[in-house]
């Protein structure tokens, strides 16, 4: 189901806005018509906005890149001498790979002078900025859009070349599952539209540009903690692997109810498999989610805050899919956090009661129903969401003031860390401390002793 702007806003509103746009189209073609010898400027640049004035001098850099290519034999570079012509070409270093593959290198396993200058000279021509030059790269041909095996062949240059994973030459087995983990959170910060393509207005919209650039001058991997992160990707695989106990990169649903010592409820669980946040059938009619969907859930449930895991759980909870929660699924899914604290011998707070806090505190436009424009707005979804299906945190939640958290937040000095953050490096710390205690009874244990063992096990 998809959410566009206009659904999170009342219907009146929604017409009001269009009656607007269309008012302010109606006078712009009055004001041409009048005008009818000036021409119509060209105001749409979907692939970059052109140079005014002088043209730019692509002759210069053609000859540096000429230049470059006479250091190597015949004039011809494999994938991983593409990194000084990436440099020639004025790109991060991790963009040889979309050169190479794009220039025709998977081929022969070269790309000559002559066949790269021919496709960066139409790419210099057709395309004026950065997004559009690296989806143009990496793209299938005639796409203007990422999908998510374009970015295979670049991830796998990365794992293959960058200084902070040359322990993964080791565990071969491994490449596809990080790659697999990039990917997913790579669409989970910048396909905001949900629709598995990644379009040039996302990608100028997201950091994931200057992320990929900060991979040549950092050698820890680590220390970049969007997208690439192997200590974060450490953390997801082995939460999955804990759960997957047949070891077949599925888990179903009384696998993930056993994720965090059954925290969740079992009704936010049943729609986590009605298809309601996963792409395609294959979850609903098979009842399993592979390791890409763990990946979506991992991250939506430890940080709540995430415009993306906001959705996620919006997209759950709104069980007749009309855009809005009403009274009656926040009641549904109460009901099952009232009986089981039944069961701990906890006296549950009354709906009624409830619902006035909850009402308090996410203020929405209209009384009566909730929208996904009121849970964003009121940055405190995580307290909301928690509430209703993940009894561990609600009961947190209730030891705490939300409204004194929330002003040390605001009054903080700095960016803090995501709570996905935090959650990945206090469970990376767990997860070492661990495996070093298993060290001691197991000489010979690697850093990657749990993926090899399990590997030897598959």
């Amino acid at each position: 189901k998809a959410y566009p702007l206009l659904s999170v806003l009342p219907h009146y509103e929604c017409f009001l806005v269009i009656i607007l746009m269309f008012l302010i189209l109606i006078n712009f073609v009055n004001t041409i018509t009048l005008h009818s010898d000036m021409p119509i400027p060209r105001f749409y640049f979907p692939r970059g906005l052109p140079v005014i004035g002088t043209s730019p001098n692509h002759d210069a850099t053609i000859a540096t890149i000429e230049a470059a290519f006479t250091e190597f034999e015949d004039e011809k570079a494999d994938i991983y001498e593409m990194g000084k012509i990436a440099k020639a070409c004025g790109c991060p270093l991790y963009w040889k790979a979309p050169m190479f593959y794009s220039a025709g290198g998977e081929r022969t396993g070269f790309v000559s002078v002559h066949s790269f200058i021919a496709t960066w000279r139409k790419l210099l021509h057709s395309c004026h900025d950065d997004a559009s030059r690296f989806i143009s790269l990496l793209a299938k041909p005639g796409c203007n859009f990422l999908e998510q095996e374009d970015f295979i062949p670049l991830l796998q240059d990365i794992v293959d070349t960058h200084p902070g994973l040359t322990f993964l030459k080791d565990a071969p087995e491994f490449h596809s599952r990080y790659i697999t983990t990039v990917i997913q959170r790579i669409y989970y910060i910048v396909n905001r539209s949900w629709t598995g393509r990644i379009t040039m207005t996302e990608l100028r919209r997201s950091n994931f540009l200057q992320t990929l650039a900060l991979l040549e001058e950092e050698d820890d991997i680590n220390q970049i903690t969007d997208y690439f992160s192997y200590e974060h990707f450490y953390v997801i695989y082995c939460k999955f692997w804990e759960l997957d106990t047949d070891h077949d990169l599925y888990i179903d649903l009384k696998d993930l109810t056993r994720y965090n010592d059954h925290a969740s409820s079992n009704r936010i669980i049943e729609r986590l498999f009605s298809g309601a946040v996963t792409r395609g059938n294959a979850v609903q009619r098979e009842g399993r989610m592979s390791y890409a969907e763990f990946v979506w859930f991992l991250i939506s449930e430890e940080d709540k805050k995430n415009p993306t895991s906001i959705e996620y759980w919006f997209r759950c909870m709104d069980v007749d899919g009309d855009g809005v929660l009403s009274m009656f699924e926040l009641e549904y899914f109460y009901e099952e956090q009232c009986e089981r604290m039944e069961r701990m011998g906890i006296e549950p707070l009354p709906f009624q009661d409830l619902l006035c806090q909850m009402l308090d505190l996410v203020k929405p436009e209209n009384l009566g129903r909730i929208t996904l424009c009121d849970l964003k707005r009121c940055r405190m979804a995580h307290i909301f969401f928690d509430t209703f299906f993940n009894l561990e945190k609600y009961l947190d939640h209730e030891q705490r003031d939300p409204f004194a958290v929330q002003k040390v937040d605001i009054d903080s000095d700095g960016p803090e860390p995501s709570d996905w953050d935090k959650y990945a490096s206090e469970e990376y710390e767990i997860l070492v401390a661990e495996e070093t205690a298993n060290e001691q009874l197991h000489d010979g244990y690697s850093a990657l002793s749990i993926f090899k063992l399990a590997s030897e096990k598959q």
